[in-house]
């Protein structure tokens, strides 16, 4: 089996699996839906286009980044109308970082990696208000998801590691997994149709795996060197 790493930082991420009309929150970690319609946009796929080729790919996200959630208060307003309307609260995550493994036919991901370099639409994460930083595609790695992103060294921001003043670091691993697995839970995240005047999405069982324990090499000791301020 072969994996696709998608590196997902952005000052801005939402990923809603449950979100409707005017109230919008976002999931603290990256849903299938969103993965799978970045990739979409990035081979120039249209909403109404067929997802079958994609529908077979397996997910796996570790959270390098936790951020934050942030509420953002908006609303709307015609030209030449003085009352605002269209109210409606809207949740991010700030600063946030993750690492997603696509698990799949390595042709199709060698042809995804390929799109992520040249996407033919532009590409967001969760919302087109939330564009992605850097580099997103992160190279293809033989093996199953969940044991590649038990291997992968962290990707957090540098800023961030070198605010963690210890050795290592756990970070959380979720993965699809067979349904009825003991302690797997249920999101309504696989999608079926991303067409506007029929979308669809059908259950899919994720099953939360023990933290994955990183090295932080920004790590310097807890010497105290009293000359360092010279």
């Amino acid at each position: 089996m072969t994996v696709l790493l998608l590196r997902l930082a952005a000052p801005l991420q939402s990923w809603g699996t449950g979100s409707r009309f005017s109230r919008r929150g976002t999931d603290r970690a990256p849903s299938k839906s969103g993965i799978l319609g970045l990739l979409a946009a990035a081979q120039g796929r249209r909403r109404t286009d067929p997802l079958e080729e994609l529908l077979g790919l397996r997910i796996a996200v570790r959270t390098e980044q936790a951020g934050t959630v942030e509420r953002d208060f908006q609303t709307a307003m015609k030209p030449g109308e003085r009352t605002s309307f269209s109210l409606s609260t809207r949740h991010h995550l700030a600063d946030a970082v993750f690492l997603a493994a696509v698990q799949g036919d390595q042709a199709l991901l060698e042809g995804l990696q390929s799109a992520l370099r040249q996407p033919h639409f532009p590409l967001f994460l969760g919302r087109r208000s939330c564009p992605p930083v850097g580099r997103v595609e992160h190279g293809v790695r033989p093996g199953e998801a969940v044991d590649v992103l038990g291997s992968e060294p962290w990707h957090a921001a540098p800023w961030f590691q070198r605010a963690h003043k210890e050795p290592t670091a756990l970070l959380d691993l979720a993965a699809d997994c067979a349904p009825g697995i003991p302690g797997a839970e249920l999101v309504r995240d696989e999608p079926v149709s991303f067409d506007p005047r029929h979308r669809q999405w059908e259950w899919r069982s994720v099953l939360h795996h023990p933290p994955v324990r990183v090295p932080n090499e920004t790590y310097a000791g807890d010497r105290h060197d009293p000359m360092a301020v010279l």
